[in-house]
């Protein structure tokens, strides 16, 4: 007992298409293809997202009323 030939492959991959349908495996491709590109920006983030804090208020001026929630 070796590895699988092509014409097992071949067989494997009949099977799968035949149960999931063409649309499903595509949008399974789909899917993959956009995780493996989200984590790969992952990797190579520089950081460029993340919002900058915003510098304090000078002295005199009023900050803007900070928003808690609803109120209950």
């Amino acid at each position: 007992m070796g590895s699988l030939s092509p014409i097992h492959w071949l067989i494997v991959a009949v099977v799968i298409l035949l149960l999931f349908g063409p649309s499903r495996l595509a949008g399974a491709g789909k899917g993959l293809g956009e995780g493996i590109r989200n984590f790969k920006k992952g990797l190579n983030h520089d950081g460029d997202d993340v919002p900058k804090p915003t510098p304090p208020a000078e002295p005199g001026q009023l900050e803007p009323p900070q928003d808690n929630g609803p109120k209950t």
